[in-house]
C-alpha cells in the first residue's frame, strides 16, 4: 500500500487486492464481501421493514455492485474514478432513502455505512474520517430537526453506524500495509544478502584461485624444465593450502561470519606476488590503520593485487599504506580507465559504508593505480 504517511493529504492507498493469490481465493474474498449486502438487504425485507418496492429493488442492486466494484477493484483507479464511485454509492444510498421513506430517513442510522466502509477503503485515511464525522453530523441533525419527539435510541444508533465500518476498514489497511511493508522488507534484505554473498564470492574466490593458478603453474613450468622438485612440491603444497583456505572463507563468507584481517592479506599478497614473479614492494606492518578501516582496506588490497597479477602485465607492485588510506600501484603496460566491474564496485559499496571512496585509474608515468581513503 502506498501512501505518504496515513494520514497524509495525498496518502491514497495503492495496492491490488485481487492481484495475488489463486483464482479460488479471490473468488472467496467476492463471496465473503458479497455476505455483508445481506444485512441491508434483512433491513429491507424484515417482516416489520415495510417490504420492497419497485423503485427500491432498483437500486438495491446497483449500490451492491458498485460496493464490490469499490472493495475489490477501486483501489487500482486512479483518485477522481475513485471520487466519481465513492459519490456514486452515496448517491445511490439518498435515492434509496428517499425512495423508501422520504427525507426523513435520510437520518437512519446505517444508510451510509457502506458508502462509508468504501470511502474509507479507497481514500486518504485523513478524508475518510472528516467524511464519517460529516455524514454523521448531518444524520444527527436531520433526526434533531425531525418533527416529533427526539428518539435518542436512533440517535445513539449513529455512532456505531458511522465509526465501526471507517475504523474497521481503515484497521483492515493498516494491516494490509504492514503486510506489505514486511514482504518489501523481506524482498530488500534477500536481495542485499544477494548482493552481500556475490561481493564476497567474488573477493574470496577471485584473489585465491588467481594465486592457485599462479603457483600451479609456475610448479609446472619447474617440473617441465627439470628443476627443483622440492621446490615444485612446496608450491604444490601451498596450492593444497590455499584451496583449503578458499574453501574455508566460502563456508564463513556464506555463513555471514568472515572478517578479513589487513595484516592477513599483507601476508597473502607478498605470497602470490613473488609466485607471479611480481617484485613486491609492501609496508612491515597495518597496526596504525584506524580500525573500521582495516577491514575494508584488505579488501581493497586484495583485490588490487589480483588484479596486478591477472591483469596488469606488471614486473613491480607497490603497496602504500596510511593512516586512512591505501594505495596499490604497478608498472604495466596500462589498463584503460574502463567501466569498473563486479570488484570495483563491490570496493565502492564498502568503502562508502565506511565513509571512505575509492579512485583507480592508470597513471601518467606508467602503470595502474587503486586507491582507497577516507573521504
Amino acid at each position: 500500500m502506498g501512501e505518504q504517511g496515513v494520514w497524509g493529504r495525498s496518502a491514497w492507498p495503492e495496492w491490488n487486492p485481487a492481484g495475488s493469490g489463486s483464482r479460488a481465493a479471490r473468488v472467496r474474498g467476492v463471496v465473503v464481501l458479497s455476505l455483508f449486502l445481506l444485512w441491508p438487504l434483512w433491513e429491507i425485507l424484515r417482516p416489520d421493514g415495510g417490504g420492497l418496492d419497485a423503485a427500491v429493488g432498483a437500486v438495491l442492486p446497483l449500490y451492491g455492485a458498485g460496493w464490490l466494484a469499490a472493495m475489490t477493484i477501486g483501489p487500482r483507479l486512479s483518485p477522481r474514478r475513485r471520487i466519481l464511485l465513492v459519490g456514486s454509492l452515496f448517491a445511490l444510498a439518498v435515492v434509496a432513502a428517499l425512495l423508501r421513506d422520504g427525507p426523513l430517513y435520510l437520518g437512519h442510522a446505517g444508510l451510509f455505512s457502506f458508502a462509508l466502509a468504501a470511502a474509507a477503503w479507497l481514500f486518504p485515511a485523513l478524508w475518510a474520517v472528516l467524511l464519517g464525522l460529516g455524514i454523521g453530523t448531518a444524520q444527527a441533525l436531520l433526526q434533531w430537526a425531525a418533527p416529533g419527539p427526539v428518539h435518542w435510541d436512533l440517535m445513539g444508533g449513529l455512532f456505531p453506524a458511522v465509526v465501526i465500518p471507517v475504523a474497521v476498514v481503515l484497521l483492515i489497511r493498516l494491516v494490509v500495509q504492514l503486510g506489505q511493508a514486511r514482504e518489501e522488507i523481506e524482498a530488500l534484505a534477500a536481495a542485499a544478502e544477494r548482493d552481500r554473498l556475490a561481493r564476497d564470492l567474488h573477493d574470496v574466490l577471485g584473489h585465491s584461485l588467481t594465486t592457485i593458478t599462479v603457483k600451479t603453474g609456475l610448479a609446472r613450468r619447474m617440473l617441465e624444465s627439470g628443476g627443483d622438485p622440492e621446490h615444485a612440491l612446496a608450491e604444490l603444497r601451498d596450492v593444497e593450502r590455499l584451496s583449503r583456505q578458499a574453501h574455508s572463507e566460502v563456508r564463513l563468507t556464506v555463513s555471514g561470519r568472515r572478517r578479513p584481517s589487513l595484516a592477513v592479506e599483507l601476508a597473502g599478497a607478498r605470497a602470490a606476488l613473488r609466485a607471479a614473479g611480481i617484485s613486491a614492494v609492501l609496508p612491515p606492518s597495518a597496526d596504525h590503520v584506524p580500525a573500521e578501516l582495516a577491514e575494508p582496506f584488505a579488501y581493497v588490497l586484495r583485490e588490487g593485487v589480483t588484479n596486478v597479477i591477472r591483469h596488469s602485465g606488471a614486473t613491480r607492485c607497490e603497496v602504500l599504506l596510511g593512516d586512512g588510506w591505501l594505495e596499490v600501484r604497478d608498472n604495466g603496460p596500462g589498463r584503460s580507465a574502463a567501466k569498473p566491474g563486479n570488484g570495483l564496485t563491490g570496493l565502492a559499496e564498502r568503502l562508502r559504508a565506511v565513509g571512505g571512496r575509492v579512485e583507480a585509474g592508470p597513471v601518467p608515468a606508467g602503470g595502474f593505480r587503486l586507491r582507497a581513503s577516507r573521504a
